[in-house]
């Protein structure tokens, strides 16, 4: 097992400034680094558990607050400024910035996204594909689009400010995906793809993963069964040991 250090990292664009945690293992060469996007309402610290478990094992971990991605985000932009454009403005801004790391191999940079962290990485691997090396989801919420312009059909539908689960939402969230197909902006990544889903996810139904899956001209999935949109902590390590394996195979 690899000894680490875990840091707190700033990184600013657009204006807007990105609270961030590296986990890095103390070695002398250059580390892959697995880059984790939490989901709506998340924060960095949702992948604690996943990134110590790479960084003893070698593998360097970056987690971050979405500007405007949580009530609890440390990052800047309150949630009604969020939207899913507005965080991969940040999930790009990361990636340049950490692969100019001395102690970053910048040709074995992973994106690991889950649930809407899962969608916008997905949307980033496809633009980006020559600084990615491989991508994980966990259970990517890939229905995010679908499922509101069925809520707000038209743009008069759309309300000034909406309250999700606690969290107030603005109406530019809505506005950014009205008329968007989330399946003509993913898909065209060429490297390995895994994806993790449960069975029982009421969020985001198994079909979507299953869709992507056939999507990728790489891509694999791995179905939990009896898992919902949220893993158990059995759920949970076993993510974090196939993602740890996903990067031994691919680098």
């Amino acid at each position: 097992m690899s000894s680490y250090h875990i840091e707190t990292v700033k990184i600013y664009h657009n204006g807007r400034e990105i609270h961030g945690v590296s986990y890095m293992p103390d070695r002398k060469e250059k580390c892959p680094v697995v880059i984790f996007s939490h989901g709506f309402n998340g924060t960095h610290a949702d992948f604690t558990m996943n990134s110590e478990y790479l960084a003893k094992n070698g593998i360097a971990g970056f987690c971050f607050d979405f500007c405007g991605g949580s009530v609890n985000s440390k990052s800047d932009l309150n949630t009604e400024e969020m939207t899913i454009f507005t965080e991969k403005e940040d999930l790009c801004a990361v990636i340049d910035t950490i692969k100019n790391w001395e102690s970053i191999d910048p040709d074995h940079i992973f994106l690991f996204g889950g649930s809407m962290g899962g969608l916008v990485s997905a949307l980033v691997a496809d633009e980006f594909a020559a600084d990615i090396n491989g991508l994980l989801l966990l259970f990517p919420a890939l229905c995010i689009a679908k499922d509101w312009n069925k809520r707000f059909p038209t743009l008069d539908s759309i309300p000034d400010t909406y309250d999700l689960w606690g969290v107030q939402l603005g109406r530019r969230f809505f506005e950014s995906i009205h008329g968007y197909n989330v399946f003509d902006h993913i898909g065209k990544f060429n490297k390995d793809v895994l994806i993790f889903h449960g069975d029982q996810d009421e969020v985001v139904p198994l079909e979507y993963g299953s869709k992507a899956e056939k999507l990728y001209p790489h891509a694999g999935i791995e179905v939990f069964r009896g898992e919902g949109h949220g893993f158990s902590e059995s759920g949970n390590n076993r993510v974090a040991e196939m993602t740890l394996e996903f990067v031994k195979t691919n680098i």
